[in-house]
Formats: C-alpha cells, structure tokens, sequence
C-alpha cells in the first residue's frame, strides 16, 4: 500500500462550506495540492445543489449568498437552482485554482502518527495536520419510523428524491413536514396531485415581515447553544420559522396549506389517527429533513454523550484539529462563508503553534 501523502490541511466537501474555507486557506498562503486538497465525492461542481429539484427554480430560493471574493451576479431566475449554482460553483473553482478532487469517497478519519490525522479513500490516504470537514447533510436524509409503514401499498419517497411535481398526477399524496422543503413540494403538488394533506409534528411557525440581521444572529445563537452543550444541532430554520411570502399566503388561503397534527400509524392504503380519522393516499412524500454526514468521523470518538459533536466556533472541543463547518449554526449559505474564514483563521494558529482562541 502506497505511503499516505502529507498535507497542512484535509478539506473534505466542496460546497459552500468547503469552498468558502478552500477560497481563504488559498488568500493566506495555502498552496492547493501542496499544503492543502479538497475531497469532494460528487460526480461535479454544485455541492448538494446540484441534486436539487428542476422544479426548484433560483427565483425559488432563500438567501443564498455568495461565496467569498465573487458575486453571483445575473442569474435567471426562471432556470433550476440546480444548474445555476452548479455552474457557478465551477466558475468559483476554476478561477481561484482550488483544484478539488473528485469524486473521492472519504471512508474514516482516524488518528495517525506525530499528530496527523489520516484520511482514507479509495484512491489513498492523506495525512493531514488538520481538517475541516464540509460534509453537510444532503447524504443523510431523515426518515422518521411510523408503526405500519412498512406495510403502505403505495409509494414512498423523501424529499432527497423528489424529481418535481409532474409525476404525482393524479395521485393522493400525504406530504409530512413543517419546514421549507414540506411547503414548496405542497404548493407545487397541488395543481397535479387528485388530494393533499399536509401533517407535522409541531404547528408550523410563519414569520411576518423582514427577517432583520439581529433577528439572524438571535436565531443563530439558539442552534449554536445546543451545539457547545454537544447536542444534535437544530437547523437555523427551525428557529427562524417559515417566510410568510406570496406564495405561502395564497397556500393558506386556498386551504393546500391546512395543516394537520401527526397521524400515529400508516395503514396499506394511508394513514390513519388515534381518534379514527383516516386520510386515503397513494403517496407519503416524507419532507423530514437530513441529519449531519459525519459517520466518517466516528473512530475520532468526537460525539458527547448527548449526541452531538460540541464545538467552540467551528472547533472541536474534543479535538483541537478538527473543525466543522456546515454544522449547526454554520448550515447557512452565509454562515458558511463566515466559518470558513474562521476555521482558517484558527487553522493558522494551530500550525504556528500559538494558542487557539477560546
């Protein structure tokens, strides 16, 4: 077996987390290939976009910012966020020479010797002096566990094969979900779909009127308190609530957006309620959500006891060389360009041997 190739820095994902940290490893002296390498193990530029829905047009979506030392600028907001950002993303690496590799599968990080970190792929080990990994949680959708759901004669599906609304025509769908990803695919489903119903654990929280930056930073800092309790992190969105936009609005007042409580099992041919009520569906689109791809991670021994991996800023507390962006309070597109600053930052001290900030 080939020697591991020695890096300052292992960046693992290339998406807006990765690259915002690959974009200032880069501006402060970081040379690719030489002190540090991006792992991406999608087949192309995009990150998780690039998987995303052709119903899900740019003008669709919510605050996504730019990454760090180029503008999206002009983009269409008729044309699927798909290939908007994914051909942005490859204007990005292509102009600042991040030379990400791809696809490369990361299968375990663990503890090398004299202080490196080994990364393993198939294609090799890297051992590096830090890490940042950017891995997100595209790859690890949630799919909650229902008494009787393996018995549903129809289909099921989760929001990370949603293909668009066309191929629901006709079709009894039960949409499960209280977040952005649940709203959209209703509103979209409901020209096409013979029924809706929508059912959520929680009542769903709309948020009136602008979404200011100290509305942001009190939202940030309730996900960021779980994450240095070492808790699973809540994402941003769950404690800013849903944008109360046209679209919602006319959902609302049209009655596709007239939320039910949890049902309590699945039945073959739907779903049914303690009470006995019972909705009849062809369909359960689960909009759940997705939890942190971090399982590489496991033989570091990071996670607490209370399920999470604590952090100070984007730092692990239980390894000072690891640091996670796209976690937490960092799952933003705008959070995620600034932990990639910082985690450099703090990188830097690291490799100079000077104390790390607290």
């Amino acid at each position: 077996m080939n020697a591991a190739r020695e890096v300052e820095v292992v960046v693992i994902g290339a998406g807006q987390a990765g690259l915002s940290a690959a974009y200032h490893l880069r501006r402060t002296g970081f040379e690719p290939d030489r002190d540090f390498v991006v792992l991406d193990h999608s087949p192309g530029p995009g990150g998780a976009w690039q998987f995303r829905w052709p119903s899900l047009t740019f003008g669709k979506v919510h605050g996504m910012h730019a990454l760090p030392g180029m503008e999206l600028t002009d983009a269409d907001p008729a044309r699927p966020s798909s290939e908007v950002v994914r051909e942005y993303f490859d204007r990005y690496e292509r102009a600042f020479g991040l030379r990400v590799r791809r696809p490369v599968d990361v299968r375990a990080v663990r503890e090398g010797t004299a202080g490196r970190l080994l990364v393993e792929t198939p294609d090799g080990t890297w051992a590096a002096r830090a890490l940042i990994n950017a891995t997100g949680t595209w790859d690890r959708p949630f799919w909650p566990r229902y008494p009787g759901q393996e018995t549903f004669r129809g289909r099921q599906l989760h929001t990370a094969q949603y293909a668009g609304p066309e191929e629901f025509a006709g079709r009894r769908v039960v949409v499960v979900g209280g977040g952005a990803s649940g709203t959209q695919h209703l509103l979209e489903l409901a020209p096409y779909a013979a029924a809706t119903t929508w059912v959520t654990r929680r009542p769903p929280v709309f948020r009136e009127g602008p979404f200011d930056q100290d509305a942001g930073r009190a939202a940030v800092a309730l996900v960021e308190e779980r994450v240095r309790q070492g808790l699973p992190p809540r994402s941003v969105v769950s404690v800013t609530g849903l944008p109360l936009n046209d679209a919602i609005r006319r959902g609302l007042a049209e009655g596709v957006l007239d939320r039910r409580p949890m049902f309590d099992r699945v039945v073959p041919d739907g779903v049914e309620w303690r009470d006995g009520r019972k909705v009849v569906a062809d369909v359960i689109l689960w909009a759940t959500g997705f939890r942190a791809a971090l399982d590489h991670l496991a033989p570091l021994g990071l996670r607490e006891p209370g399920g999470g991996i604590r952090l100070e800023g984007t730092r692990a507390v239980a390894d000072p060389r690891v640091h996670l962006l796209g976690y937490g309070p960092s799952a933003s597109t705008i959070g995620a360009n600034r932990a990639g600053r910082a985690a450099v930052r703090d990188i830097r001290r690291l490799l100079a041997g000077e104390p790390v900030a607290a």
